[in-house]
C-alpha cells in the first residue's frame, strides 16, 4: 500500500519568539520498507520548550534542526506493517518522530506494554520529562526530608512531577507558575505546601522569603531569568540547583550578560548543575518502574493539557511560550 503524509517543515530560523511563518507544510509520499524498518500511524506527539533551542543554527547537547526539514519529537505510534521482527502490526510505540502523520522508524523504539490504556503517560509521567524530574531529583538535589525546594515552571510537565516526587521524599515545596488557576491547582491537588504567580507577585523575591522563611535547600530551575535571580538570594548554604530548562531565555537573541550572581554561590557553597536527562539512559527500566508505582498507588497525579488535529501542532507549540499548558502538552493526531 502507498501511503502519503502531511508533514510540517522549519522552512526558516526564528529570531526571538517562533511564528507560523517559520514553518510550511507539504506532503510526500513514503517509500516501499526496507527490512529493519517500521511504518507507523503516528497517534500523539510532544511538544517541547527544548524544541526552539533546535530552531537555532547553535551546538548544543543535540543537533539543530536542519531548515526544509520535518521537526521531530516524541511521539507514540501504532505500527502498520514491520520488516523488523520485533515488530508487528498493531504494536504501539514511543519513539523520537517527525511532524508527520505516517512515517517509517528503524532501529528500536520503545514498545508500550499492551495492557497499558494511559498510553499518553509515555510523553509525560513515564516519559521524558517524569524521568527528567527523577533524575534531577536523584542524581543532582538528593533530596532530604525536611528541606525546602524551590520549583520555577511547578506546573509544567517537569515542575509538577518534580513537586509531587520531593513530596513523596518528604520535602517541603514551594511552586512557582503563572496564573492563580495553576497555582490553585498545584496547592489543592498536587499538595504542593505554596505556589506564587510570579505574574502578581510584586517582590517575588519577597514572597519567595516569605513562604521559606528558613531558607530554600533545592532550586529545581525550568525557567531561568529574573525568577531565578531572585531565589539566588534566599538559598541555604550547601543548597543545589537543578538547572533542567530556561524557557525564559530560549526566544532571546542573544545571552544575557552575566552570570553576576555566582558570589553567592561562592558564599553558600551551592551546587549548580546542568543534565540532561539521557545521560541516564541506562537507569531508565528502574526509574519508569518507581514511577509507575507511585503512580499506582495514587503518589503522583499526572496531568495534560491534550490538543487535537495534526492542524493544530503548530498552535499547540507556540501556546507553549504563552503558558497556556498545564502538565504535559500533547496533540492528538489520529
Amino acid at each position: 500500500m502507498v501511503y502519503t503524509t502531511k508533514r510540517i517543515l522549519l522552512d526558516k530560523r526564528p529570531s526571538g519568539f517562533p511564528a507560523v511563518e517559520n514553518f510550511s507544510i507539504d506532503t510526500v509520499t513514503l517509500p516501499q520498507l526496507n527490512e529493519g524498518e517500521i511504518l507507523i500511524k503516528i497517534k500523539y506527539l510532544s511538544v517541547d520548550p527544548y524544541m526552539r533551542n533546535r530552531m537555532n543554527k547553535a551546538k548544543s547537547y543535540i543537533e539543530p534542526y536542519e531548515t526544509g526539514q520535518p521537526i521531530s519529537g516524541d511521539g507514540i505510534a501504532e505500527v502498520l506493517e514491520s520488516k523488523n521482527e520485533e515488530y508487528k502490526s498493531g504494536d504501539i510505540i514511543s519513539a523520537i518522530v517527525p511532524w508527520q502523520e505516517y512515517a517509517i522508524l528503524s532501529g528500536n523504539p520503545y514498545k508500550i506494554p499492551s495492557a497499558d490504556n494511559y498510553i499518553t503517560e509515555y510523553l509525560g509521567i513515564l516519559g521524558l520529562t517524569g524521568l527528567t524530574a527523577y533524575f534531577g531529583l536523584n542524581k543532582i538535589a538528593f533530596p532530604r526530608s525536611g528541606e525546602t525546594m524551590v520549583i520555577s515552571g511547578a506546573a509544567g510537565a517537569v515542575g509538577m512531577a518534580a513537586g509531587q516526587m520531593a513530596k513523596i521524599y518528604g520535602c517541603r515545596v514551594i511552586g512557582i507558575a503563572g496564573s492563580d488557576e495553576k497555582c490553585a491547582f498545584l496547592k489543592n491537588t498536587l499538595k504542593f505546601d505554596t505556589a506564587l504567580n510570579y505574574k502578581t507577585s510584586k517582590n517575588l523575591r519577597k514572597a519567595v522569603k516569605q513562604a521559606a522563611p528558613d531558607g530554600v535547600d533545592i532550586y529545581f530551575d525550568n525557567v531561568g531569568g529574573e525568577i531565578s535571580d531572585s531565589i539566588m538570594y534566599l538559598l541555604n548554604d550547601f543548597s543545589r540547583i537543578v538547572l533542567c530548562g530556561q524557557i525564559a531565555l530560549y526566544n532571546q537573541n542573544r545571552l544575557s550578560l552575566g552570570p553576576r550572581l555566582n558570589s553567592l554561590l561562592l558564599i553558600h557553597r551551592v551546587k549548580m548543575q546542568g543534565f540532561i536527562v539521557y545521560d541516564y539512559r541506562d537507569e531508565f527500566p528502574a526509574a519508569r518502574e518507581q514511577i509507575s508505582e507511585w503512580l499506582k498507588n495514587g503518589k503522583l497525579i499526572n496531568r495534560e493539557t491534550v490538543i487535537s488535529g495534526f492542524d493544530q501542532i503548530l498552535t499547540a507549540f507556540l501556546n507553549l511560550f504563552q503558558g497556556k499548558n498545564t502538565g504535559k502538552m500533547i496533540v492528538k493526531i489520529a
